[in-house]
């Protein structure tokens, strides 16, 4: 039987008014997001370079609802199809690619339109593209949009920064395609400039993090306590119905109970996937920006270096061979023995604290950046926008916004006094986990580097005045006493040469 034959530009939209909001970029997201605005009862132009993605969005337009989409293979057609002032979303590749795309749409647009990328887009080049906008007369929004292809099919989480004017020209259509959740739609204005781009960076950041944390708490539950992928299904599927509640481990629950669809291997579907981890380096931007801001975020870190030694799989495996012939045990160091039940426990304890230390870091990052910038960032009315739709959408979101809701200027999610409470709570089953994964020899940065961050903060007094006193001693970079105030320089090296001659 003939596959029907693609829709007319105009066919999935004969009646519908002329759209307020065109949608230019036809891969998967874009598509999806498309027609989730055209679901809400918003018509929606739609272009692509290649006609091909504009045939296939008409088909699914038509096929999933007779959806009010409007399809063009030119961009001046389709900007001109726009009701004024005109809103086009972009979802193309980061970088180059967005700036190709809007040189080939901006002589079409007038003052007053509008321009919204919707791209994982580096904020100093949106920043940059405002102010070319503005020239222009111009609005622009960079728009973080978290949830992946079935968050934009059937509600993201939404993080548009920029002109505010921009913004409120659609704010009803974001607010209707959003995902929804008890707080209202999940998205909001977050701020001016890159502000958009930069939460969702760190976004994904702490997304790095969550997800090596999960992986983590698998590696030890596999290893030391010999469950089944179909016992680790359980586990995070119970999980799932506490304090862990999160998309994360719910779908790592699914993960666990597919098996290999090709025909004749069998065993479960996750066990042939080659233990290398790719990234498209919005984490590396995470980190990148911590350094430069001086905001220790460990957790997110750790994450990152994961990912590049999971590259390293053939000197991995040359290494293993290396230090096995040195006389390196293969596999455990050690067995540890503890029932079931008991280490399925702590490693939930040991993730859920880890967990907090995580988001943690990555909410000081935003507010880091924020006072930088003067953003005036609302940190819990991001995590109320996170509560649903996005990847790292969590039960215990709700309370990081009631936290910073009672506190705005918190110094740090470890000392609000709910979450307080909850770390010393778990502190004692979290250091196992830990240390019994190092006696063992399983490799856990995210946890080891979350129970340091907690450690580290929570600590009066560190070892720093010797790293201070070393810095003074062979660079002169001078110090502060505990005793009085000022900088001081000792001459170090002579004062313990003649300490020495004395004590001879």
């Amino acid at each position: 039987m003939a596959s029907p034959a693609p829709a007319s530009p105009a066919a999935a939209a004969t009646h519908a008014p002329s759209p307020r909001i065109g949608l230019a970029g036809l891969a998967t997201m874009g598509q999806n997001l498309a027609l989730n605005i055209a679901e809400k009862g918003f018509p929606i132009s739609v272009y692509n370079r290649t006609a091909a993605k504009v045939d296939s969005t008409l088909v699914r337009a038509r096929d999933e609802g007779a959806l009010p989409v409007l399809g063009h293979r030119d961009p001046r057609g389709f900007v001109l199809s726009l009701a004024r002032p005109r809103t086009v979303v972009l979802l193309v590749q980061a970088g180059r690619a967005v700036d190709a795309t809007i040189e080939a749409l901006v002589p079409y647009l007038e003052p007053g339109d509008a321009i919204v990328d919707g791209g994982n887009e580096w904020y100093q080049n949106t920043e940059r593209r405002i102010e070319e906008a503005a020239a222009r007369g111009i609005l622009y929004l960079g728009m973080g949009v978290s949830g992946g292809e079935e968050g934009a099919r059937n509600g993201p989480s939404l993080m548009p920064g920029g002109h505010v004017d921009a913004y409120n020209n659609i704010r009803d259509i974001l607010e209707k395609a959003a995902a929804q959740t008890e707080d209202g739609a999940c998205v909001t204005f977050v701020g001016p400039g890159g502000a958009g781009n930069f939460v969702k960076m760190v976004h994904n950041g702490i997304e790095y993090g969550d997800m090596q944390l999960i992986a983590e708490a698998y590696d030890v539950l596999r290893r030391v306590g010999g469950l089944s992928n179909s016992e680790i299904a359980d586990v995070f599927d119970e999980w799932n119905k506490g304090e862990l509640e999160s998309f994360l481990v719910e779908i790592t629950a699914d993960i666990f109970t597919v098996a290999d669809p090709l025909e004749g291997t069998g065993g479960a579907l996750v066990d042939k996937i080659l233990d290398k981890t790719g990234m498209k380096g919005t984490g590396k931007w995470t980190v990148q920006q911590a350094a430069e801001l001086a905001i220790a975020a460990p957790t997110i870190a750790a994450s990152l270096d994961g990912r590049y030694l999971s590259g390293l799989k053939d000197e991995r495996v040359a290494a293993a061979g290396v230090l096995e012939e040195e006389g390196m045990p293969v596999g455990l160091l050690e067995k540890i023995n503890v029932d079931k039940k008991v280490l399925v426990d702590r490693v939930r304890q040991a993730l859920y604290a880890s967990k907090i230390c995580s988001y943690a870091q990555g909410m000081n990052l935003i507010r880091a950046k924020s006072v930088e910038k003067d953003w005036n960032l609302n940190l819990a009315e991001l995590a109320r926008i996170w509560k649903g739709g996005c990847i790292i959408r969590a039960r215990f979101l709700d309370r990081i916004k009631r936290a910073y809701d009672r506190n705005p200027e918190l110094a740090n999610l470890i000392v609000d006094r709910e979450f307080a409470r909850e770390m010393v709570q778990r502190q004692n089953a979290w250091r196992w986990v830990v240390a019994r994964a190092v006696e063992a020899g399983i490799s856990t940065p995210g946890m080891a580097a979350s129970l340091s961050y907690f450690d580290t903060y929570r600590s009066s007094r560190l070892p720093a005045n010797l790293i201070q006193a070393q810095r003074d001693l062979f660079g002169a970079h001078t110090y502060e006493r505990i005793d009085r105030p000022g900088s001081f320089h000792t001459e170090w090296t002579k004062l313990a040469r003649r300490s020495n001659g004395a004590a001879i």
